[in-house]
């Protein structure tokens, strides 16, 4: 972790002789030597805070606060490993033509996001048990290719040929029990229709039995709700000294655009300024140039974090966030019972 300026109202002090001992580092979570970090809440909650950058359709970035970095490493491994989804987990291929061999086929197949509320599913708790409407949905694929009537001389396969490419659009969804009514307005399909499975020739045909189950990323990548799910510390950049009117223009080019502007001062001179520290990508390009030396310093703000999260399309992002707390709350309360049992006279 980067040392602080001297700028930051929470600066170091100095280390006492006879603590060098037993606290030599700053390798604890949220201490610093010399430093009161003992937890208090009023204080945890007047410093938490939890700030929406940016939202789109499938993407989601915003800012956590007041926070250990373990809490925000927590967070980020429990969205990629521990949020539920649904996701193809045996496929019965009753006939397989093609070039692709049925195990590669069958992967490919477990791979594609599905459009299915992981909410309204349970585990499956017996794996030898038979399939329930609660815990599997099933999907066939039926795919014949043949020639296209009238073509001779085209070279064009699609043009040429009737379904000569297979995709996740041709799963049909086989409702079972209770299913065509409790998802008669959201039918479970394939988050994209377009993904590419492999490719058919005249007289070649695929025909299997798909059986969607829910899980987690734990026990495999493909039931994992984010494409990625990341955060980074937000720099913290401090000009030391004003910069030589000769030497701002490369100053501020030594930034990712928008990092650092040049503004007049009070009394009228131009002045490299920082504009927006989030946009710097902490490249330390700046300091290769001699001219620079000592005149600013990189940092990072230990507590405050930038997350970047891309739904796979499972869910919405502004959903996965609060699933993934539910999921800490849950095992907090766990470790909780735990510690009750484990320290109750009675027990």
């Amino acid at each position: 972790m980067p040392p602080r300026s001297n700028d930051d109202p929470r600066r170091h002090v100095q280390i006492l002789p006879e603590r060098v001992g037993n606290v030599s580092g700053n390798d604890f979570p949220g201490h610093y030597p010399g430093e009161d970090h003992s937890w208090n809440l009023k204080r945890f909650k007047e410093n938490l805070i939890v700030s929406l950058q940016r939202l789109t359709p499938s993407t989601l970035e915003f800012d956590l606060v007041g926070v250990d970095a373990s809490i925000a490493n927590a967070l980020r491994r429990v969205l990629i490993a521990e949020v539920p989804t649904v996701a193809i987990e045996d496929v019965y291929v009753w006939n397989n033509t093609s070039i692709m061999q049925d195990e590669v086929l069958c992967h490919r197949l477990g791979l594609v996001p599905l459009k299915i509320d992981p909410r309204e599913m349970i585990f499956r708790e017996n794996p030898n048990a038979g399939a329930l409407d609660t815990d599997t949905v099933v999907f066939q694929l039926r795919v014949k290719c043949d020639r296209q009537p009238g073509t001779q001389g085209e070279t064009d396969p699609k043009r040429k040929y009737w379904d000569s490419d297979v995709y996740t659009g041709m799963l049909e969804w086989e409702p079972a029990g209770a299913q065509k009514t409790k998802w008669k307005r959201k039918e479970p399909k394939p988050v994209n229709p377009d993904i590419l499975l492999c490719k058919l020739r005249p007289g070649q045909l695929i025909d299997l039995t798909c059986f969607a189950r829910k899980g987690t990323g734990a026990d495999h990548a493909k039931f994992s709700p984010v494409a990625t799910a990341s955060y980074r510390l937000l720099p913290h950049i401090i000009i030391r000294s004003p910069i030589p009117l000769e030497h701002q223009q490369k100053f501020v080019q030594s930034f990712p655009p928008g990092v650092i502007g040049i503004e007049k001062d009070k009394r009228g001179q131009p002045q490299c300024v920082v504009k927006n520290s989030r946009r710097d990508t902490v490249s330390r390009e700046v300091l290769r140039h001699a001219e620079f030396e000592d005149k600013v310093q990189l940092t990072r703000i230990r507590d405050h974090f930038i997350f970047n999260i891309e739904s796979v399309g499972q869910y919405r992002p502004e959903d996965l966030v609060p699933e993934a707390i539910k999921i800490l709350l849950n095992k907090i309360s766990a470790v909780e019972a735990g510690l009750d049992k484990l320290f109750d006279p009675e027990v």
